[in-house]
């Protein structure tokens, strides 16, 4: 009982007393909150000294953040909590029924106070273990600034939520990712300020103009992948099963409900890559810590894993190295277990999702009798509408996040402008976020933007 008022009073962004929020008040809310994200990435730590994660900025992009800046937890923290408490439940150590108001109210109150948690365990581990490391004497504020970065994530990520437009998880990830994808085509401008053309598209310029044909053709090759890859995705994007369903009360009116193939859409994807991402965190950082590799991997300066558990599940730019030459047969085994890694999980934690957010065929056979829908040829019954929904939410659900788990893994591998992961990310997001606009505002937006979003 006492659990139960403590989450009850635990503090939390209000609720909107409109049942449906405008385009415009939705629109002028994410933009608000994507402004301070940005704002947020580029205010330093104060006190800090040595910023030792800054060699992890493939994993800056998965978790939503920038490290040395005050939200350098990013959205670790939320991904944590979440990842822990699916696991418990769907593991039944925790009899929480999700399919209830007040188990659904129960589920998000716990995985708020473990976010809460996670916050200042990981704005302590950071410090502690120097990872983030502050200077004689600011130790303390150092991990209070980590604190309230958290904070400010959390709840920013909430107002997005019940405010705006998807989830803040999902929009700080693809604006991180949105950013490095244009800084690596058109970079010309090094971390001192000098003109350094980096960008995958100048750099291929140069390479033409200095007759470097093995530059222009990995600048060239990078940019193409990336193409593909988004294509290929988009396309997949659309595959969908639709299910015919009819009115009871109005005869000869019949709709679809579309079951897409990536059923789950992009979480899968976020929850193995942040966990991939906190594996090599925590291994760089006992590296680091204790002066030597651990069995969780060895690091170059760079960040890049050279051994254990990290370099198992982590992936190796196959591409540039056939181009190059320098492609080794560990690279293929490396390969496989980064694959497995990423199918294995996706699927996991697409099936937890599913049983969590109110997605299972039970929940969903609900809602559609809730709208007085029924299959034409079946009788009106909540339970053969869910053996029917059967049929097809498993297998999409098994199906789609093993090959979204498959397409990550694989475009980890491909040389791409970024990491491969962040890429379908980016594409799946972005693409999520147009559905729920074309669905949900498709009447009361500017007609400027309804043109472009139809």
């Amino acid at each position: 009982m006492a659990l139960q008022d403590i989450l009850k009073n635990l503090p939390e962004v209000e609720s909107p007393i409109e049942k449906k929020l405008s385009f415009s008040v939705k629109a002028k809310w994410t933009l608000i909150v994507l402004a301070i994200f940005f704002v947020l990435a580029n205010i330093p730590l104060y006190g800090l000294s040595n910023n030792a994660l800054s060699r992890f900025d493939n994993l800056a992009v998965i978790l939503g953040t920038d490290f040395g800046s005050i939200i350098s937890l990013g959205i670790g923290p939320i991904v944590m909590a979440s990842i822990i408490l699916q696991l418990l439940v769907g593991a039944k150590i925790l009899d929480i029924d999700t399919k209830t108001p007040e188990g659904k109210k129960f589920f998000q109150g716990l995985q708020k106070m473990m976010v809460l948690f996670f916050i200042v365990f990981e704005a302590s581990i950071y410090v502690l273990m120097k990872g983030l490391e502050a200077s004689p004497g600011y130790v303390g504020i150092v991990i209070a600034q980590l604190c309230v970065g958290g904070l400010a994530i959390l709840f920013m990520d909430e107002i997005t939520h019940k405010w705006g437009f998807g989830s803040g998880v999902s929009l700080f990830i693809a604006a991180g990712v949105s950013w490095r994808i244009f800084t690596a085509l058109f970079q010309f401008i090094n971390a001192q300020g000098g003109i350094d053309p980096s960008g995958k598209v100048l750099v291929f310029i140069a390479s033409i103009i200095n007759g470097n044909t093995t530059g222009a053709i990995l600048a060239l090759a990078a940019v193409i992948i990336t193409i593909l890859i988004f294509l290929g995705v988009v396309w997949m994007q659309s595959l969908k099963i639709e299910i015919p369903l009819s009115y009871d009360r109005l005869r000869g009116y019949a709709v679809k409900w579309p079951l897409a193939f990536f059923y789950t859409s992009v979480i899968p994807v976020i929850l193995v890559s942040a966990l991939a991402a906190n594996i090599q965190l925590a291994g760089g950082l006992l590296e680091k810590w204790l002066g030597h590799a651990t069995i969780l991997g060895g690091f170059s300066t760079t960040g890049v894993p050279t051994s254990g558990f990290s370099y198992w599940i982590g992936s190796s730019d196959l591409l540039n190295a056939v181009i190059t030459g320098s492609f080794a047969w560990s690279m293929l085994l490396q390969l496989i277990g980064h694959v497995l890694f990423y199918v294995i999980f996706s699927v996991v934690f697409a099936l937890f999702w599913v049983k969590t957010s109110g997605m299972d065929s039970q929940s969903q056979a609900k809602n559609i009798m809730a709208s007085g829908l029924t299959i034409p040829g079946f009788r009106k019954d909540e339970r053969i509408l869910e053996s029917v929904l059967d049929r097809y939410i498993l297998p999409l659900t098994i199906m789609g996040s093993a090959t979204i788990g498959l397409i990550a893994a694989l475009t980890n591998s491909l040389g791409a402008i970024v990491q491969g992961t962040s890429i379908l990310l980016v594409i799946m997001i972005m693409y999520q976020f147009y559905q729920s606009i074309a669905k949900q505002h498709s009447v009361d937006m500017h007609p400027a933007l309804k043109k472009i979003i139809k």
